[in-house]
């Protein structure tokens, strides 16, 4: 196997608890930050952080200062796809 296929494999595998869909999802509809994310996932704020480092490093997910909060987005186009295809 070659890297490209150990990096969509990481992909769909940061992608495949729902939680994290969700978080993808909505991040492709616009910038979101934290206390966004809890609000629509129903999820305590800790989960949510621990889901953040997940796709972070999973290379899905970016996120830029603004003061005293991270406003998150997505930067992977791979799961971009991912998510319009499922939806």
């Amino acid at each position: 196997m070659n890297t490209s296929h150990n990096n969509k494999a990481e992909i769909l595998k940061a992608l495949g608890h729902p939680v994290r869909y969700c978080i993808v999802e909505g991040l492709i509809a616009g910038e979101q930050n934290v206390g966004m994310m809890v609000h629509c996932t129903g999820v305590a704020q800790p989960t949510v952080s621990q889901h953040l480092n997940i796709l972070k490093a999973a290379g899905i997910l970016k996120g830029h200062r603004d003061g005293n909060q991270i406003h998150y987005s997505v930067c992977s186009d791979e799961a971009r796809k991912v998510i319009k295809a499922l939806s």
